[in-house]
């Protein structure tokens, strides 16, 4: 069975966007954007809400083409664009880049990507993270956390109406005060 692992750039109040979608604030230095390379390399599949997959295909399918375009930046690009993708929404009406997608029901659909291999793969966005959340699904969660208050905007969980127990597996510090906490969820 594939693992699923979500994981996102969070500020120290917990959220993954303040108001008005602004992400300036997580801006990676080297070593972390490094790190966010590597461990994308590590997933087989990558599932996106829309929003953030209207985030990430703004850039990232011509992000190796920038002009300035540092090589940890291109390679990221190509590993983005190479990486399977599904993308669910309902207003959508087409992906590309190596993406398909669901208007149907996330969670049939999760469960169903989760039995359909053993290696990992990634969600992301805070609502279909959050559905996911809900069905029990979600059996990692990454939280590199930003020393910064951003005062609301979209929280990294969502409100949840059970209790998960995890096992924390690794820790990191990155420059600026940034830290990692990779948890398992306890099965």
């Amino acid at each position: 069975m594939r693992k699923l692992v979500y994981g996102m750039n969070v500020s120290l109040d917990g959220y993954i966007a303040a108001p008005g979608d602004d992400i300036t604030w997580s801006e990676p230095s080297e070593e972390l954007f490094q790190w966010w390379l590597e461990e994308d390399k590590t997933f087989e599949l990558a599932l996106y809400g829309r929003r953030l997959w209207e985030t990430m295909s703004s850039y990232w399918p011509t992000g190796d083409q920038q002009p300035g375009a540092l090589p940890r930046e291109i390679e990221f690009a190509r590993n983005w664009r190479d990486t399977p993708k599904v993308v669910f929404s309902s207003t959508l009406e087409t992906v590309a880049w190596n993406a398909r997608l669901v208007k149907g029901d996330a969670v049939t659909e999760i469960t169903r990507l989760k039995a359909d291999g053993d290696g990992r793969m990634s969600i992301g966005g805070a609502s279909l993270a959050g559905a996911a959340m809900q069905a029990g699904l979600i059996d990692e969660y990454v939280l590199v956390t930003h020393p910064v208050l951003v005062g609301g905007g979209t929280p990294f969980f969502t409100t949840s109406d059970s209790r998960t127990h995890l096992d924390l597996i690794e820790t990191r510090l990155f420059p600026g005060g940034v830290t990692l906490a990779r948890y398992e969820t306890r099965r």
